[in-house]
């Protein structure tokens, strides 16, 4: 009895302190920002940095969960005195295409240097930021 005790007692342990994350693993959006177009073999040349004037490619990836297949994109810039030291510099509203589901990707064109931050969030639930990544044009 105390043997068996003592096995179970090592399983809940094994079990709840483990890195593992396969049970309550989550797929999460994210965005990930290029100087060059997107495609397989360059998505993970990821840059932060760019020129004033120069195209920045973006990627947003979605997770199998998302329910709205329109999302918002907005473009803040940081540092600015108008709100709280941000400044909105742009917004768009986008619809996922069939092949589209899972991801969106374009450009933008920036000529202003300064730090700026790109949000997005799901028609869904339009209050809550579905994710954000920070980039810089120098």
């Amino acid at each position: 009895m105390k043997k068996l005790l003592i096995i179970f007692a090592i399983i809940i342990l094994a079990c709840t302190t483990t890195a593992c994350e396969a049970l309550g693993r989550k797929d999460k959006p994210a965005i990930l920002f290029n100087r060059h177009p997107i495609t397989e073999s360059n998505v993970m040349d990821m840059s932060s940095v760019f020129a004033p004037g120069s195209r920045i490619y973006y990627l947003i990836l979605m997770p199998k969960t998302q329910n709205s297949r329109i999302l918002t994109i907005q473009i803040v810039k940081k540092g600015s005195r108008e709100y709280l030291g941000y400044n909105l510099f742009m917004t768009r509203t986008v619809r996922l295409k069939d092949e589209e589901e899972r991801y969106f990707t374009d450009y933008i064109v920036i000529n202003e240097k300064g730090a700026y931050i790109m949000k997005v969030y799901s028609r869904d639930n339009p209050q809550k930021v579905l994710t954000q990544a920070e980039f810089y044009v120098q």
